[in-house]
């Protein structure tokens, strides 16, 4: 007969593996802000009767966003650093300093057998969508970044672009090889929100989108279509969400589209976070590829819903951006970060090979 005391070290152990098992997600949703700091977001709190979405997500951290070759990074070296663990050169896509392509962590989920996902708020060809599909020296070709969707089995992409795709210098029409590898077309939000299965491209813009006052509640609900889709795998899914146009409100020094574009990112958040509470198995992560516009607030009125809002930049800062996380393995993005680390801590709890 085995002793109490090893009767009671192997209950200890099944113990301690069902714990760890438990914190393991099976799907990981990625949020990134483009352009979003603290700053960024106290001024949508602010505007928003002091409350926001973000902060039902209590594990905190912050991640510093120097590229490769820079102080300040910019949206290709910030979202290759996310998604494939590595620091490149400013402008480069999905490749290391030394223009050798590197795997992202969708593309490795993907290899992996769970379903894989894009929503974006701008073309599916800019910058940090491509840094998750594409493998190319320079952000701006557009053309070829388009056919890199082409070379990964991702099941949803959702945005604008339409044109890189359709009306291209090379005459190819990627629209019908998308058709031939089994890919619903869809050009209108109607027509994705009435796709429940299968694989979909959304192309529902020749280039980007209009802003978030125009565009109404096109991020939401293509992000929830996109989880709807990507939930009918029983193996999980990895899904990159961006709420592209806060970096471009930064750029313009508009405080007014910063707080639009903020509320509208937050209101994707509360949909993600409905989801991922009920479902129990969801990591989901906030994070941003780096600050614009260096906002500050030096005054402002909770009560009246206002703030001063001072510009230092037309442009990124180098400073840190904060990382928000929820769900099982959360307490692995708290603290400070390298850009770096979400790649390979993403891999590690989704199990990936």
């Amino acid at each position: 007969m085995l002793k109490k005391s090893t009767i009671l070290f192997f209950a200890l152990l099944c113990l301690a593996e069902s714990v760890s098992a438990a914190r393991m997600p099976k799907n990981v949703i990625f949020l990134i802000g483009d352009g979003m700091g603290i700053a960024q977001i106290y001024a949508a709190m602010v505007s928003n009767g002091n409350s926001l979405e973000l902060e039902r997500l209590k594990h905190l951290g912050y991640s510093k966003t120097y590229s490769s070759d820079k102080f300040t990074t910019d949206s290709g070296a910030g979202g290759t650093a996310l998604s494939t663990g590595v620091k490149t050169k400013n402008g480069m896509i999905g490749m290391s300093p030394d223009s050798v392509c590197v795997e992202t962590i969708l593309q490795q989920a993907d290899r992996n057998g769970l379903a894989t996902g894009i929503v974006v708020a701008c073309a599916v060809t800019h910058a940090t969508p491509a840094s998750f599909i594409a493998h190319q020296v320079n952000r701006n070709m557009y053309e070829e970044i388009a056919a890199d969707y082409l070379n990964t089995d991702i099941d949803v992409f959702i945005g604008g672009g339409k044109k890189h795709f359709e009306n291209r210098k090379d005459k190819r029409n990627l629209i019908e090889e998308l058709k031939s590898k089994d890919y619903q077309i869809a050009y209108s939000i109607d027509e994705v929100k009435k796709t429940n299965k299968g694989k979909l491209a959304g192309l529902l813009y020749e280039e980007h989108p209009p802003v978030a006052s125009v565009r109404s509640d096109f991020l939401p609900e293509a992000t929830m279509s996109a989880i709807h889709i990507l939930n009918n795998n029983k193996t999980g899914f990895f899904l990159m969400v961006e709420g592209s146009q806060i970096d471009w409100g930064g750029h313009d020094n508009d405080i007014d589209m910063v707080v639009n574009e903020m509320l509208d990112f937050d209101k994707t958040i509360g949909k993600v976070l409905d989801f991922a509470e009920k479902d129990g198995n969801t990591l989901v992560i906030v994070t941003a590829d780096h600050e614009t516009g260096g906002l500050t607030l030096p005054t402002g009125n909770i009560e009246k819903r206002n703030v001063k809002a001072n510009f230092s930049t037309k442009s990124h800062t180098g400073v840190p951006v904060p990382v928000f996380a929820f769900g099982p393995g959360a307490e692995e993005f708290t603290g400070f970060m390298e850009n770096t680390d979400f790649k390979n801590k993403i891999a590690k709890l989704l199990k990936l090979r």
